[in-house]
């Protein structure tokens, strides 16, 4: 019952607090005022999400007061902390909407003074502010002055005070002890020499104007989501979101809109909101069906069904007419068919697993069934892979349905399996693998770079290769490498030669990620030393 699943972060407040944390970071570097700028950006957007929220707040309130003055036994209590909740959120609200004028005022001086009477209700925003980039307003006002530990016990309180509304039998230390511990943490710190600092250090020491007011806006916009998040929980303590029938409306609610021809179609018709004490009657195209509801008709031609009917309920009020409520829906009638789709490739490949999605339209996965000549099939974390065997030339696969109790058919289809390709030979440097071509001599000498086996960056296949051996022809004297790397023999060779010098790379040996040596050669590569 817990309000936290009723109000979840939106995207926007998630990119506001990326925002913020990216751009408090930045402020290490000593940005510069351009980067400030965009605390402006973020403090405008937390201004905008806030508007909304204190909206969404003000209605939820006026919601909740209205079912407290209905059900004042059922709702007073829970209406009541809700006020209290208010009062406590607007004591803190205003305190930091102050802190942030009177770092403005010390900032701008009278401007910004006279800025704040001639626009009343606008508030210190990092917009209107001229001295943003001040760095010693923010600590004289927050730490000199005191405030801002003033600032982190009313966050305490107000923690403490979210969390002993949602402390019961059940959560002893509180429902959200651990969201609104970390939402409101003032907890100290270390700065760079080790020494121990305070949670008002860590926010206000050395912070610019404009970052101290984006920093205080976001403080004022956990406040209020918090606020949301809890008069949200206090209801859902009432159940005051009990759904409230004021119309009656009929429901048709069939198994499935697509029907398999021979099969049934089978749909509930339901009153919502109806009496238990007046069961109606149903009528389907002016016939009576049972009184259950449930409408079952054989499917036989192809295409869209409609049909409508009405509920019809005896009125309450004796000597009145019955109550009639009209519904109408519709169904599809198809062909048996099988949706199977390669996901790798539009062909096979012999002895690789090859991976495929088979469904049904319409029909659970568990009533499908699969059935391969010519590979070895097997599912996995709902794929099927299929392997066909190293002299397959065609695969097919057949697949089957349980429709209504028996085993229907729903297609075949073929496939041409061509033998799995060689890879190809690559020298790797870093993250690039170069199949060709100019290659620096940091990377020919470099003790990392490796000569690999595989289908480069784009290929459709997924084997791993694993190189045994090669030979290294450099001014045609041959040298072989018993691995993947260069030799100690063949780097001293490799760091005399000149600009422009021809490296080959050829008689390369690799193995599949079984350990099998692949019999036929795959070739070799020629480098240019850059």
């Amino acid at each position: 019952m817990g309000g936290a699943k009723n109000c979840p972060e939106t995207p926007r407040q998630k990119m506001i607090g990326m925002m913020y944390l990216v751009l408090t970071a930045m402020l290490a570097l000593n940005v510069s005022t351009d980067i400030l700028n965009g605390f402006r950006l973020v403090d405008d957007s937390m201004h905008f999400t806030l508007d909304a929220t204190e909206i969404r707040n003000k209605e939820m309130m006026q919601d909740f007061q209205a079912a407290a003055e209905l059900n004042e036994q059922k709702n007073g209590e829970w209406y009541h902390k809700a006020q209290l909740l208010q009062q406590k959120a607007d004591s803190i609200y205003n305190y930091i909407e102050d802190f942030k004028s009177n770092i403005a005022i010390l900032a701008d001086g009278k401007d910004f003074k006279k800025f704040l009477e001639e626009n009343p209700g606008v508030g210190a925003r990092v917009t209107n502010i001229s001295a943003r980039d001040q760095l010693d307003v923010t600590a004289q006002y927050a730490l000199n002055e005191g405030h801002g530990e003033v600032l982190k016990n009313m966050f305490v309180d107000y923690r403490e005070f979210l969390i002993d509304l949602t402390k019961s039998a059940r959560f002893p230390q509180g429902e959200k002890y651990t969201e609104f511990q970390q939402m409101f943490s003032v907890a100290g710190g270390v700065n760079a020499d080790g020494d121990s600092i305070t949670w008002e250090q860590i926010i206000f020491e050395g912070m610019p104007v404009g970052a101290s007011i984006t920093v205080l806006s976001k403080m004022q916009l956990d406040i209020r989501s918090a606020q949301s998040e809890m008069i949200l929980y206090l209801r859902d303590q009432t159940d005051a979101g009990d759904i409230r029938a004021n119309k009656l409306e009929a429901f048709v609610v069939p198994n499935s809109r697509n029907v398999i021809r021979g099969g049934k179609y089978v749909a509930n018709i339901v009153l919502a909101a109806i009496d238990s004490t007046a069961k109606p009657d149903y009528y389907i195209d002016g016939q009576k069906i049972g009184s259950d509801g449930r409408y079952e008709v054989l499917a036989t031609g192809l295409g869209l069904k409609k049909y409508k009917g009405e509920l019809v309920l005896p009125s309450a009020v004796e000597g009145e007419p019955p109550i009639t409520i009209p519904f109408e829906s519709d169904y599809s009638v198809m062909e048996p068919s099988v949706t199977i789709a390669n996901t790798d490739l539009n062909i096979m490949y012999s002895e690789y697993d090859n991976k495929f999605s088979i469904s049904v339209p319409g029909i659970p996965n568990d009533k499908v069934k699969v059935s391969v000549s010519g590979a070895s099939a097997q599912q996995r974390s709902g794929m099927w892979i299929i392997n066909p065997s190293a002299n397959a030339k065609e695969v097919s696969i057949s697949v089957s349905a349980e429709v209504d109790g028996k085993m229907q058919s729903m297609g075949t289809s073929k496939y041409r399996v061509k033998p799995k390709p060689n890879p190809s030979v690559y020298f790797k440097t870093g993250n690039s693998e170069i199949e060709s071509g100019k290659v620096s001599r940091n990377a020919i000498l470099n003790p990392a770079s490796t000569v690999v086996a595989s289908y480069g960056p784009d290929g459709l296949l997924e084997l791993k290769y694993t190189v045994t051996s090669f030979t290294l022809m450099v001014n045609n004297i041959g040298t072989q490498s018993n691995g993947n790397k260069f030799t100690k023999q063949q780097i001293e060779q490799l760091s005399k030669l000149k600009q422009g010098s021809t490296i080959n790379i050829v008689d390369v040996k690799v193995k599949d990620e079984k350990g099998v040596p692949l019999k036929k050669n795959i070739g070799g590569i020629m480098l240019i030393l850059n």
